[in-house]
């Protein structure tokens, strides 16, 4: 489970990985605030660098520090913050409806929310076109590794490199697929997630005007038997002859059935 920053203190000089479990550096320093609150950390990576990373990108996971890509955090923050801000801009609607608002207020209350929504919903769609860039990305990574797997295939056919270094390589390299494939398919279900998201106000009424031709179509086939072309089945059926009232448009079918058996 995550853990306050504050514990971070703790995990100084410590390994730092990447949420796919891979070690990507060392806790290096801190950025603390005159409160004493960690607003971001600084971290060795494997080439000798140390960058800064926001503390929000950093939890604490099973003794384990973990960072998290912001473009993640950011989709997920969206994802949980539009459908409230919705919900309570719905229910300034709705408080309005029932006279709990005053009059004097409830414009200005609700242009307030209405304006923070759209302003969220318009950065979700820019975030939309930046996991898919990412999504871009890691589709020709994943395209060159597999270059890099005929390559070594070959090598070996011709004898360049033996058996052991082969085993070695294609390992390493198919470790980087199966890591380039998660994020992958990380980025597809936030994308996924975030238009679903976008959408949702609108499902209702799609929904709604979906059902409508079903309905139709249900009702067409219990029309049918009230059609003319199903009189014919109707008259050739046997009727009982007990009947004296008026039989309408269709004497002559009782005549006929009654010439043995005349009506007394």
């Amino acid at each position: 489970m995550s853990e306050p920053t504050s514990h971070l203190f703790t995990y100084l000089g410590k390994p730092v990985k990447d949420e796919y479990g891979h070690i990507i550096g060392t806790m290096a320093s801190f950025q603390v605030t005159p409160g004493g609150r960690v607003d971001g950390v600084y971290i060795e990576h494997g080439d000798g660098q140390i960058k800064q990373y926001s503390s929000d990108q950093i939890k604490t996971e099973n003794d384990e520090v973990v960072l998290f890509t912001p473009l993640k955090m950011q989709a997920t923050n969206f994802c949980n913050q539009i459908p409230l801000l919705w919900r309570k801009t719905q229910a300034i609607k709705d408080l309005n409806e029932q006279k709990k608002i005053p009059e004097d207020m409830y414009g200005d209350l609700y242009s307030s929310f209405e304006g923070a929504l759209n302003q969220l919903k318009t950065e979700a769609e820019h975030t939309i076109a930046d996991v898919e860039n990412e999504i871009d990305q890691c589709s020709k990574r994943v395209q060159g590794l597999h270059t890099a797997l005929i390559n070594l295939e070959i090598e070996r056919e011709i004898g360049q490199i033996d058996d052991d270094s082969y085993q070695t390589a294609i390992e390493m390299v198919r470790e980087g697929l199966k890591r380039i494939n998660a994020e992958k398919n990380d980025f597809e279900a936030l994308r996924s997630k975030l238009s679903n998201m976008l959408l949702g106000e609108a499902q209702p009424e799609t929904a709604e005007a979906t059902q409508e031709p079903a309905e139709e179509k249900a009702e067409e086939p219990v029309e049918l038997p009230a059609t003319p072309s199903d009189e014919p089945l109707d008259t050739a059926l046997p009727e009982p002859p007990t009947s004296t009232e008026p039989l309408g448009e269709s004497p002559v079918v009782v005549y006929v059935k009654n010439v043995d058996k005349p009506s007394p």
